[in-house]
């Protein structure tokens, strides 16, 4: 099972390719299969990245949806007219955010390090200002909170919102126990 990160990379493989070539996303996720092996290996052999599938089915999935906010946060910025790799980084970090498994902050360094790696420096200011704009409009917890603890989402207009979540104690240090 490779890395998540592998499977990122991976995943904006298979959908730069979908993306230019306009076809069957299934068929692009099999094709991507096919250049890893040569004639001599066992198809069956070949070990199916889940993660990479399911971040490029999920994104395929909600296309329409993941393009509308892209387009609402890429100022001046035509969808058609990005560079392919910056359109598809942004999907495919869209398409994160909107799932909600990891903390935004996460997502978006991942995404960074995609943009640096595939498409340079100069365009990683671009993606990391669309994609904190998405993380804001998607109501994304706090960058850094923890996206299995839904009480650190939200801590706008809390007295002391440490306290909410870690609890007090008796001893009034904020460590429980003697």
């Amino acid at each position: 099972m490779p890395s998540r990160r592998r499977s990122r990379e991976r995943a904006l493989q298979v959908l730069f390719t979908w993306d230019v070539r306009r076809g069957d996303v299934y068929r692009a996720i099999d094709d991507f299969y096919e250049t890893l092996h040569s004639e001599d290996d066992e198809p069956t052999r070949l070990d199916r990245d889940e993660f990479m599938e399911e971040l490029v089915r999920g994104t395929a999935a909600r296309l329409d949806e993941i393009d509308a906010l892209v387009t609402r946060y890429a100022a001046n910025w035509r969808l058609e007219r990005m560079p392919a790799v910056d359109r598809n980084v942004l999907r495919l970090a869209t398409f994160e955010t909107l799932s909600a498994k990891l903390p935004p902050a996460v997502i978006i360094d991942e995404a960074l390090e995609l943009t640096r790696r595939f498409a340079g420096d100069e365009s990683v200011s671009f993606v990391n200002g669309v994609l904190d704009a998405v993380r804001r409009d998607a109501g994304g917890p706090v960058p850094g909170a923890s996206p299995a603890d839904p009480s650190l989402a939200d801590t706008k207009g809390r007295e002391d919102p440490v306290e909410d979540v870690v609890g007090g104690s008796d001893s009034g240090n904020g460590v429980d126990g003697p």
